[in-house]
């Protein structure tokens, strides 16, 4: 018998009425959104760690996983953004860190796929994994006028807050982060009173470099951030001192916590066996 649903497109279900049409405006606002979202970058933290089993290999068979991995990532490079951070000597339950950038949220899969094919990717778990994107915020900053007069505008600096830009510091320090829900219920003025020393407070560490990605249904945080430093104990004091912001009493969960030394992915590798 003739199946009478092969030649039935994936993803159509026959004889139901189509969906009534977008007008003519609402449509061509929506693909000028769309055109706007090519610029935006997806975002992935991945945090791995390594079965013990792996060390008791032989070192010849180590080096030839690390080579295999190390090649994967190297493929990579020109196309996305890939940083590795050794995790070892600073948390227990995991050996490394991968930060990386794409505006294809295809390429995170691919990679992702590739790693896991790799001799190394047979002994690896991932301990942890946070996803997101960047945006702008919807809070102002009046700093970020000065930005805008000492580089060139406007569209300058909403390129560059829709892009993944690392500083090349020794440590970077990542967590996950929630807001309970009475901060949305919140008048915006209200958390913009409190958004204005938050950011106030942050401007005295200037050598503290905050990225912000957000992750609103994308993932189980509400946002990632990660902040960059080649000394521990500033970032440490910017902490402390956020903690006694009127708006961190409106943070739900920022934990887990990581802390990586920036290293190059054989190094990283090497760091764990």
């Amino acid at each position: 018998m003739t199946d009478t649903k092969e030649n039935v497109p994936r993803g159509v279900r026959p004889n139901l009425p189509k969906r009534p049409a977008m007008d003519g405006d609402a449509w061509e606002q929506i693909q000028a959104e769309q055109e706007k979202m090519k610029e935006r970058e997806f975002v992935r933290f991945s945090v791995f760690k390594v079965d013990p089993a792996w060390r008791r290999l032989s070192p010849e068979e180590r080096a030839t996983h690390k080579d295999e991995f190390e090649s994967v990532v190297a493929g990579r490079v020109r196309k996305m953004m890939i940083y590795s951070y050794a995790l070892v000597g600073t948390r227990g339950d995991a050996d490394f860190l991968l930060w990386q950038a794409a505006r294809d949220m295809g390429q995170l899969h691919d990679l992702a796929s590739a790693l896991n094919q790799t001799g190394l990717g047979g002994y690896l778990s991932l301990a942890h994994s946070y996803f997101a994107m960047t945006k702008r915020s919807i809070y102002l900053n009046r700093y970020e006028q000065e930005y805008v007069q000492t580089y060139g505008g406007a569209e300058v600096l909403d390129s560059a807050r829709v892009a993944i830009n690392p500083q090349g510091s020794e440590y970077l320090f990542v967590y996950p982060m929630a807001k309970i829900r009475d901060w949305y219920k919140l008048p915006h003025e209200d958390r913009q009173r409190m958004m204005d020393e938050h950011i106030r407070v942050g401007h005295q560490w200037p050598d503290v470099k905050l990225n912000t990605t957000y992750s609103y249904g994308l993932d189980d945080q509400e946002f990632v951030v990660a902040f960059e430093s080649d000394h521990p104990g500033r970032f440490l004091d910017l902490l402390m001192a956020l903690r006694l912001t009127e708006a961190s009493a409106y943070t739900l969960f920022d934990v887990p916590a990581f802390t990586g030394l920036a290293r190059s992915m054989r190094d990283t590798l090497d760091s764990v066996g």
